[in-house]
């Protein structure tokens, strides 16, 4: 039988907080105890400098003593040098002064029976006249000295040596001083590691608090995931700090933006050229929901979202590519208005076949072939019209759809007779999707424009040759304010007041825009609003001296 072997708990890794808190700690203590070591030896060092001055000034006012001369000439020159070194010594705060003959035989000392003895140092430098400082251990033990001679004149190297004088402080003494400073020292160094360690708990309080007590390894793996999904997320992403300067955008939201070209981390919203109504939404303070706004060339849905944490700290921004969406929602939309136009034909149709069958049970049966034959006229003529003067297939299928909308809401639908646009005119450059954007929403807006109008008409040119393209349509509504005329082209400009509308010929703007044309609005020959189209039809290529 096999004996597992016993496991203690797992340790878990300690916290980046914790430490960078035991890091601090650490360094804290060994910068404290460095500085006191240095100042202590340089304290210590500075007290042995002091005392050797101290010293040496002592030394040298008793060797320039005159009573100090006189004394020496006497017959027991320590009767009276004695009382004089012990004065000085209490008045100097020295240790002791020893003054001796050349020999070295002291005539005072500290201890009265030392007197007598032979001086314990060197005396060689100060015979030959020298003053000179040492440390040395003599009957007080360890001492810094100074050792200066006595001269017989009056001043210094005038006559001949009569004496010696040693003055010092013992090491111990200067020992004890440094120590005490040392001790206060420590007290302050104490109080500054209690202080250090207290705020560095403090501020490793709030780390951990900010990285959720994560470890580096989980930090640096959080990192490594975030990354990986910022860049794999197809959809838009920013993140704006407290004064709207981008601090993170991702591979999808720079697309969508069209700001990938250069370095936006940093920079203010407002700098990045974008439409004004984008710029206002991603500054604005109060969140957006599925907000459509458009850019050069995309439709974006945008949705923002405060962060705030007592304080605003930024803004979450996501970011959806509309632009093919809302382009199948205006196809669906016009094949929507198709089947219903289509369904009411069929009603009138119907309603047309009932009657021509009742006229032929009446016995009328050329009424009947009349009747039929006028209406086969009718329907005839608008397709004739429209099919005579464009010949592209794409337009010419919007006009007949739009016509049969148009009469749906009572509004008449007129092609020019100075439209005409052949078929192959018009380049693959220009795609049949833009066309049906420009073209059928501007038709919607002026067969809204004129409902209840009298006379309700929409009025379409379309003419094309090979430089440009003109797309004109103008309507008997009630016309374009002049103040307003450069808001309609904004997303969310509308005379309805129905939500979700304005969006339209915000479109017409985008396209036109992205494919180099112009669009213009002014008011109609018959009251309304004219809104007229120029694209270019001819390439650089195409044109004689272009660029190639």
């Amino acid at each position: 039988m096999s004996r597992t072997r016993p496991t203690g708990p797992r340790r878990l890794p300690r916290s980046l907080a914790g430490q960078l808190f035991a890091m601090q700690i650490v360094l804290v203590t060994a910068v404290v105890a460095g500085c006191a070591l240095f100042t202590y030896l340089s304290d210590k060092h500075q007290g042995e400098e002091s005392a050797r001055r101290q010293a040496t000034a002592a030394a040298r006012a008793v060797a320039d003593s005159p009573s100090v001369r006189e004394a020496i000439r006497g017959s027991d020159p320590s009767e009276e040098l004695q009382p004089y070194a012990t004065r000085v010594q209490h008045d100097t705060g020295v240790d002791f002064v020893t003054i001796m003959d050349p020999r070295g035989i002291r005539w005072t000392h500290p201890d009265e029976r030392r007197i007598g003895e032979r001086f314990l140092g060197h005396r060689a430098d100060a015979l030959r006249g020298r003053t000179f400082a040492e440390t040395y251990t003599g009957t007080l033990g360890p001492s810094v000295r100074v050792v200066t001679p006595i001269w017989s004149g009056a001043e210094a190297g005038d006559g001949r040596i009569v004496g010696l004088v040693s003055a010092g402080i013992t090491i111990e003494e200067i020992t004890a001083k440094a120590r005490g400073q040392l001790v206060a020292l420590l007290g302050v160094a104490a109080a500054a590691l209690v202080i250090g360690g207290i705020g560095t708990y403090v501020i490793n309080a709030r780390l951990r608090r900010s990285t959720h007590g994560m470890n580096a390894g989980e930090l640096s793996r959080m990192h490594d995931y975030h990354e990986a999904a910022l860049h794999a997320v197809r959809e838009g992403l920013l993140m704006l700090d407290g004064q709207r300067r981008i601090a993170l955008i991702n591979d999808g939201g720079r697309e969508l933006l069209g700001v990938a070209g250069g370095p936006v981390i940093g920079r203010n919203v407002s700098e990045l050229g974008l439409p004004a109504p984008l710029t206002g939404a991603l500054l604005a303070a109060e969140p957006r929901v599925d907000e459509l706004h458009l850019t050069a060339d995309r439709v974006l849905v945008v949705n923002t979202s405060p962060v705030s944490g007592g304080e605003r700290r930024g803004t979450v921004v996501t970011l959806r590519d509309h632009t093919e969406l809302q382009a199948l929602t205006g196809e669906l939309d016009s094949e929507r208005g198709f089947t219903r136009a289509l369904r009411s034909q069929a009603h009138e149709a119907a309603n047309r076949l009932h009657t021509v069958v009742s006229l032929i049970e009446l016995g009328r049966a050329d009424e009947a072939v009349d009747f039929a034959t006028a209406e086969l006229e009718l329907a005839q003529a608008l397709t004739d019209q429209v099919v005579a003067a464009v010949s592209e297939p794409v337009l010419a299928a919007l006009l007949l759809g739009k016509a049969a909308q148009a009469n749906e809401h009572g509004v008449e639908l007129v092609v020019s007779d100075d439209s005409s646009i052949d078929d192959g005119v018009l380049p693959a450059s220009l795609p049949a999707r833009d066309l049906v954007t420009v073209l059928g929403n501007l038709i919607d807006n002026a067969v809204d424009a004129a409902q209840g109008s009298p006379a309700a008409r929409v009025t379409v040119t379309a003419r094309a040759d090979a430089a440009e393209l003109l797309l004109r349509v103008s309507d008997t509504g009630p016309g374009v304010d002049p103040a307003q005329r450069d808001a309609v082209f904004e997303r969310g400009w509308s005379t309805k007041a129905a939500t979700g509308r304005g969006l339209g010929l915000a479109l017409v703007h985008q396209t036109v825009t992205r494919n180099g044309g112009t669009l213009t609005v002014r008011e109609s020959p018959e009251g309304g609003a004219e809104f007229e189209v120029t694209l270019v039809t001819t390439t650089a290529a195409s044109v004689p001296g272009g660029a190639q």
